[in-house]
């Protein structure tokens, strides 16, 4: 396993992080301790995970056999604790705050205070009883309040690292321009400053590279990547060969992925068929490789998942490769 330094914090993680948003869903909760498992004994040292993953109505899967309604399944958050018990010092945590975890008014989401003092030291608060440790190593914030001043919510954050509570601050889903400025307050003020942003990146969705990928190599932040095969879109099994109502030609929550998507996923399948490597090897392999690239974070549903990422990021494309997938964008 590869590791890289996580922006300024000096800290090594692994280039493959183990992403836990369906945790307790695909896997169910009895098959999460055997993927941790595998997961640190391949290297892993990164989980990322947040407070309102895992028992949420938006996880639901209607009709998968063995998965329970949301108010009676674990969150992932407590799925990850009790599969790290024990093992806790080999593990670099990450987990977020910001989303709407309840009904109340200040609760979080967009309308509720999410990055409010209240709100951040609450929620860290709970995160640390689920996940059953003392600390958090990477806390993001994870999406933009835009009721809340930015300031407020970085004196939260630095306060509960003052506190042993966090170990290091980390941004999700800001804009470059956003990064740029509150890496500036903390620094004005002496608070802790970013070290990590968390986004979505992959050979389909690129628009980070314009200019949240420059923001974070000109202040030293680690890129985090979420939905690397784009909800599956990337892994090989979307082509229009199948059916629209195929399930391969859907993602999680139902969409159907739009024609340009299919077409840029044939043409990778086209490539991975004359290169001899599988589609989601390649795309891994390509964002594991981009310029500002700390970690590829993947939320597999089993254990042949989690190999084959492993696998991806691990997968060395020559040059000429690289500049092909370079070009291949949706069009």
């Amino acid at each position: 396993m590869e590791y890289r330094i996580l922006g300024a914090s000096g800290v090594r993680v692994s280039v493959l992080s183990l992403g836990t948003a369906f945790f307790g869903i695909r896997p169910g909760w009895r098959d999460v301790p055997g993927i941790v498992g595998r997961a640190l004994d391949a290297g892993v040292n990164f989980i990322d995970t947040a407070n309102s993953y895992g028992n949420q109505a938006r996880f639901d899967r209607p009709g998968v056999p063995g998965v329970p309604g949301w108010r009676e399944r674990a969150s992932s958050e407590e799925l990850v604790g009790r599969a790290i018990r024990g093992r806790r010092d080999r593990v670099v945590i990450a987990t977020k705050v910001q989303e709407r975890v309840g009904d109340g008014p200040n609760d979080g989401g967009p309308d509720g205070g999410g990055l409010t003092r209240r709100h951040v030291v609450e929620q860290c608060e709970r995160s640390l009883r689920r996940l059953g440790t003392d600390w958090i190593d990477v806390y993001y914030a994870h999406h933009v309040d835009p009721t809340t001043p930015i300031e407020q919510s970085l004196r939260a954050f630095d306060d509960l690292v003052r506190a042993g509570k966090v170990r290091y601050v980390g941004l999700s889903n800001f804009s470059g321009w956003e990064l740029a400025r509150a890496h500036g307050i903390c620094e004005r003020r002496g608070w802790s400053v970013p070290v990590a942003m968390e986004m979505a990146y992959s050979l389909a969705k690129r628009g980070v590279e314009a200019e949240v990928v420059p923001a974070c190599r000109a202040h030293d932040v680690g890129l985090t990547c979420y939905s690397p095969l784009e909800a599956g879109l990337l892994t090989g099994e979307v082509s229009t060969s199948r059916p629209a109502g195929d399930p391969a030609r859907v993602r999680r929550n139902g969409q159907a992925f739009s024609p340009a998507q299919v077409n840029l996923a044939m043409r990778l399948e086209a490539l991975s068929a004359s290169w001899g490597t599988p589609s989601a090897t390649l795309a891994l392999s390509w964002l594991a490789g981009r310029p500002g690239v700390t970690s590829v974070i993947l939320g597999p549903e089993t254990v042949a998942d989690l190999e084959a990422g492993i696998t991806g990021v691990a997968h060395a494309l020559d040059e000429g490769q690289r500049a092909i997938l370079d070009d291949l964008r949706v069009e």
